[in-house]
């Protein structure tokens, strides 16, 4: 714990202007980001006295090293940039609204020659026109149905398009009319742009006169006793007010807007939008924060329209935004709107009427969010943190352990020997924090070694990155302060900058010796080691003779298996398609014109490389395609390459057929093949 007064700023250097503020932690990662008006005055307020500043304010301060700051010239721009390095750090103690899903939109892609409607979610792109977002990518297809045959656009893919224009026939939706069929030329690609138009100004909300005009048509074609097209646009109008019924009118006026609405308690708040257009709710999202600072209702606002508006640009954002509550001070972040849809934006509180009543349905729905979210986590949550607590007793550690690394290793009989590093923070997998190593330093099969050589190969990089930050002056090997990849030294994640409170290793003393000794010749004295050993699930500890005993029905001992099972796991897939890639290559890959048909013919039919080894000459050529030349030539082959050594099993002793191999983990234990590994870790 830091105290705030060895890093405070000395009298006068902070400037009495706009600026944004980046707290920084001891391993230089930024924590906090936040914008003032004036930087003096909103800077001193942390520096006060630790007994007077909020629970949540006091804990960021100490966790704190150091401070920096950026002037800029109003106070638009403070918010601009303290949005745009919110969504560059990630500090972990500002507000981040989680979105519970990814939110569909319905699509229409204006930026190619023939647009295309589908459903898309993520990042928006440039000349894409978007609708929504919506609860449920079924509820967009039910609306698309029914709209494509009034507005028969293009919704295949480039290829199935592609493969239309290529042999002249278009696909069902074209025989069925619910496609123009551009793709054979039934339109031309203005025609069909046009119809996209059509179908964007519908979905906008300008249906009353697209209608009018489709019932004079109706009409007109009745009065000229055209029967069966005044039928198809008669059929054409129920269907487009029947996707019309599917957002209930809510605005009499017509209104474009959004309704923001908040709930919180005391460590959360959750955040519903209601989309509003043309007097109908075209999408509803919501999101689910920590409140990891103190915050008032406005400035949860205020972090809310900057999420919610940060990429949009033009009529993405509304005329008017509905609130509970104002940001403090409103000005900079109405004319940030204004700027972002080029034209006014009122951002208010409703008063009373229609408006008033909408947000009174938006606010409920916040608080259905708010007590389904905690009713949702709170079991887990409470788990999990009683789960690393009794990690704390047991190991005698200062605090809690917030993140552990775990490492396992895993060989087929000394081969292909490598090696795992999953991270849990919070009791929770960060996947993106997983690593895989090969072992570089030997040959052969060595859990001990192994382990040593991979401890300190972590330790040493992390090392490095104190370095260049001058935490740390040592001599470390040149191949150990190479960049390899690292990021910057800007407060973005890097490879190996983050320390663990606890190390854990899967085995037992020799193991955790081995880890405590990579430890010790780096220096590092600050990080906990233990092993968990399979067979009896006991907790072994660095010079200590006797484990660490945990209950079975203990949390902590729950948590420490999941662990350790995952960074087995990880070990495990990592092997695998190592030895996949090994068992791939074959003495037949040298025999010169046999290419891959016979190679399998030749496997098919004698049921493996070590029956085939044995065969004879004239056995071989009974195989459909081998002569006798290729048959000596392959006789020949196979008796220079050295067959490999039987697979063991070294849990039975048991020698396993070449056929079917066997994967062992660093406990010795057979493993079956299975499907891939799912989840991808960086190799190192």
């Amino acid at each position: 714990m830091a105290d705030p007064s060895s890093y405070r700023p000395k009298p006068g250097e902070i400037p009495d202007t706009p600026g944004v503020y980046r707290f920084r932690d001891e391993h230089r990662r930024v924590i906090y980001v936040g914008k003032a008006k004036s930087l003096r005055q909103r800077l001193a307020n942390y520096f006060q006295d630790l007994a007077s500043l909020h629970p949540r304010t006091r804990t960021m301060v100490t966790t704190a090293a150091s401070v920096e700051w950026t002037v800029v010239s109003t106070e638009v721009e403070a918010l601009q940039l303290e949005y745009s390095w919110i969504k560059e750090f990630d500090p972990r103690f500002n507000v981040k609204y989680r979105d519970d899903k990814s939110y569909p939109y319905l699509a229409v892609t204006m930026n190619e020659e023939f647009p295309r409607v589908q459903v898309m979610r993520g990042q928006k792109r440039k000349g894409v026109r978007y609708f929504g977002p919506y609860g449920h990518a079924w509820a967009i297809r039910d609306t698309v149905d029914l709209l494509l045959r009034v507005f028969p656009v293009r919704t295949c893919s480039a290829g199935v398009f592609k493969n239309a224009a290529r042999t002249g026939r278009p696909c069902l939706l074209g025989y069925i009319g619910k496609c123009s069929a551009p793709c054979v030329d039934r339109v031309s690609a203005d025609e069909h742009r046009d119809l996209a138009e059509d179908f964007c100004d519908f979905m906008a909300g300008r249906t009353g006169t697209y209608i009018r005009r489709l019932e004079q048509q109706m009409t007109d074609a009745a009065e000229e006793m055209e029967y069966e097209r005044a039928a198809r646009l008669r059929d054409d109008i129920g269907a487009l007010k029947k996707a019309m019924e599917k957002s209930a009118v809510v605005l009499a006026d017509a209104t474009d807007a959004d309704l923001i609405a908040v709930a919180e308690d005391e460590l959360e708040a959750a955040v519903q939008i209601f989309h509003v257009r043309g007097g109908r709710v075209r999408g509803q999202r919501g999101w689910v924060t920590d409140k990891v600072e103190e915050i008032t209702t406005g400035a949860l606002v205020e972090h809310a329209l900057q999420q919610l508006y940060g990429e949009e640009k033009g009529d993405s954002v509304p005329k008017e935004v509905l609130v509970p509550a104002l940001p403090d001070p409103v000005e900079p972040v109405q004319e940030w709107l204004t700027e972002r849809r080029g034209s006014g934006v009122s951002l208010r509180i409703p008063q009373r009427g229609d408006k008033k009543a909408l947000m009174e349905t938006v606010q409920r729905n916040a608080l259905q969010a708010l007590g389904l979210h905690k009713t949702k986590r709170a079991s887990d949550l409470t788990t999990r943190s009683r789960a690393l607590e009794e990690i704390a007793e047991a190991l005698d550690l200062d605090s809690a352990p917030l993140r552990i690394e775990c490492y396992d290793i895993s060989h087929l009989q000394g081969d292909d020997v490598v090696a795992s590093m999953v991270v849990f923070e919070d009791g929770l997998q960060r996947k993106s924090e997983y690593r895989r190593f090969q072992i570089k330093g030997f040959a052969g099969q060595d859990d001990v070694r192994s382990m040593h050589e991979v401890i300190s190969r972590r330790f040493r990089r992390y090392l490095a990155e104190k370095e260049k930050t001058g935490e740390w002056v040592d001599d470390l090997p040149e191949e150990d302060t190479r960049e390899n990849g690292l990021k910057d030294d800007d407060g973005r994640p890097k490879k190996f900058a983050y320390p663990p409170q606890l190390v854990v290793v899967d085995g037992g003393q020799p193991q955790v010796a081995a880890a405590k000794k990579a430890l010790d010749e780096l220096g590092i004295d600050d990080i906990a080691v233990c092993g968990l050993a399979k067979r009896l699930e006991e907790v072994w500890l660095p010079d200590d003779d006797d484990p660490v005993v945990l209950p079975r029905t203990s949390e902590g001992l729950y948590l420490l298996q999941r662990v350790r099972d995952e960074a087995h796991r990880f070990a495990i897939s990592y092997q695998r398609t190592k030895r996949a890639q090994r068992f791939r290559s074959s003495p037949l890959d040298d025999v010169p014109g046999l290419g891959d048909t016979r190679k399998q013919a030749l496997l098919k039919h004698f049921g493996s490389l070590k029956k085939l080894r044995s065969a004879t000459i004239d056995q071989i050529c009974e195989v459909p395609g081998i002569g006798r030349k290729t048959a000596e030539t392959i006789a020949v082959a196979l008796a220079q390459a050295a067959p490999a050594a039987p697979a063991v099993n070294t849990a039975t002793g048991e020698i396993m057929d070449e056929e079917e191999p066997g994967t062992t983990g660093s406990g010795g234990e057979p493993v079956t093949a299975g499907a891939p590994d799912e989840r991808r870790g960086q190799e190192t």
